[in-house]
């Protein structure tokens, strides 16, 4: 059993500060030279393998050096590791980006999963140091119960005793994500004022005390996860790319209410949309979120003027999106109205396309969102597309050898098309069984059907001729006649996979 101070951040929280003050750093810094005799001793220890001029790992700097102080008090350390000047030692460890954060236990590390900002770290590496259950006694009860925004605790006459075990199971499969409590102590039970056995889960938000609401002998690990995932969710919270996870994986549809931080009236209409939050709550997950900061989001989910509030709601695993129109004025009854049709499967998805070309000069087809069902699910044609971001780097590169493939198939476009899609500027249409992740990525549909092949080869003009030539369904050889005898599809369209990136 550990004692209470393990849960108590804020004088730590206030050294961090001090130190930073003062200029001194209680990150260790790592070396290829000095890396193992450190690290291997550690039973638990954040190595971060940073390049210094990465944007992400200077963002990361001020929150890594805050959590070194405060878990400093924990005898928790935090080290680094400058992968320009360890290059090779960073490329024999398998460094692939930066920054790259591992939790390292006597040498052996899993990937560092958790938030980027100091509370974050420190909470998430707190968790690590505990076991994945803590013993909670009378007097640490009220310490432990605080010690983070979600903390589930088990009242039960002994550990063995139901649900024990299952909530045990529980706790290890999502240690990272939240704190678990045991309490057998009778004086803690008595002060809490339950009946065990029983679970609690206590919040930083909302409702600060639920007990679990079904029958507690026979709960299992899947019935405990998804009450207190649930629960994890605030009625309607700031969402950021530390939190938004936690949404794309809940597989709810999310509505967006986007403002302006520097308005005075924002945290006032944030207030006043939280009755429209709670009302759908189980259905749709509503959040808030900074329009300034992310204004290409809110390009993105095909708002597109700089207008706010703004209002959207998403289906996450479509990618569907569904704006409020912003030449109307916002109001949470308007809000309330949009969520109620979306449900009622009343409105149409607005899908974003850039005007359809009035000519195609290329032997690459340039395919647009309006286009893409009339050209891609032509049943007479074998298509192979490439989707595409303009700023991307790696589609730049492919550029000059996807425009020679198509120059290779020319002369049997009647047969085949090679198309390229900018999926930043074009939205796919709800019949296409997939959404687009990252870039380039290359996808073949046959003629005659709606299935389509990943492409997962090298990105040579040989291989990709080759990937064509065995997987077309029509002949590619001009002189061989062609006649459009393809039957038409007649497979399901599958479920669409989900895209979780904010």
């Amino acid at each position: 059993m550990r004692s209470s101070h393990l849960f108590s951040w804020l004088s730590a929280v206030a050294l961090a500060t001090v130190a930073a003050a003062d200029g001194a750093s209680d990150v260790v810094d790592l070396t290829g030279t000095n890396f193992d005799s450190i690290v291997t001793p550690e039973p638990l220890i954040l190595v971060e393998f940073f390049a210094p001029w990465c944007g992400h790992c200077k963002a990361l700097a001020p929150h890594y050096e805050e959590a070194a102080t405060a878990l400093k008090e924990k005898d928790i350390k935090l080290a680094k590791v400058n992968c320009v000047d360890e290059a090779d030692f960073c490329q024999a460890n398998g460094v692939q980006g930066y920054p790259t954060l591992r939790v390292y236990r006597n040498g052996e590390y899993t990937d560092y999963t958790g938030p980027r900002k100091a509370d974050g770290i420190i909470s998430y590496m707190t968790k690590q140091s505990l076991p994945a259950v803590s013993e909670v006694t009378h007097a640490n009860f009220d310490e432990f119960t605080k010690a983070d925004k979600i903390v589930a605790v088990a009242f039960l006459p002994s550990p063995t005793d139901a649900p024990g075990p299952e909530f045990s199971a529980t706790a290890n499969k999502h240690r990272d994500d939240y704190l678990f409590g045991l309490v057998t102590d009778k004086s803690a039970i008595d002060a809490a004022g339950v009946t065990p056995p029983t679970i609690v889960v206590y919040r930083a938000f909302d409702e600060p005390q639920t007990e679990y609401p079904y029958p507690i002998v026979d709960a299992k690990v899947k019935e405990l996860e998804e009450w207190i995932q649930e629960l994890s969710i605030p009625v309607i919270d700031q969402v950021g790319t530390d939190n938004y996870q936690t949404y794309a994986q809940s597989g709810r549809p999310l509505a967006y209410l986007f403002v302006d931080p520097t308005d005075a009236k924002s945290e006032e209409f944030i207030a006043s949309i939280k009755p429209v939050a709670a009302k759908y709550k189980g259905k749709v997950n509503f959040v808030w979120i900074d329009a300034v900061k992310f204004s290409d989001h809110a390009k993105a989910l095909n708002l597109n003027e700089a207008k706010w509030p703004g209002f959207v709601v998403q289906d996450l695993q479509k990618q569907l999106k569904y704006p409020y129109d912003q030449g109307k004025e916002l109001t949470p009854e308007a809000a309330d109205e949009l969520v109620a049709q979306f449900l009622d499967n009343k409105l149409q998805p607005q899908l974003k396309s850039q005007p359809i070309p009035a000519t195609q000069d290329e032997n690459v087809f340039n395919l647009v969102g309006k286009q893409f069902e009339q050209v891609v699910f032509d049943d007479d044609k074998d298509a192979f597309v490439e989707f595409y971001a303009t700023w991307c780097g790696h589609c730049k590169r492919l550029k000059p050898t996807w425009d020679s493939l198509g120059d290779r198939y020319a002369n049997v476009k009647d047969r085949i098309v090679i198309a390229k899609f900018e999926a930043t500027e074009n939205d796919l249409p709800p019949s296409v069984p997939f959404r687009i992740s990252g870039f380039p990525t290359l996808k073949f549909k046959k003629a005659g059907t709606r299935e389509f092949i990943d492409y997962d080869g090298d990105r040579s003009l040989e291989s990709l001729i080759a990937f064509v030539e065995e997987n077309a369904a029509n002949p590619l050889d001009p002189n061989v006649s062609f006649k459009t005898t393809v039957p038409a599809a007649q497979e399901p369209i599958q479920q669409p996979d989900h895209h979780d990136e904010l």
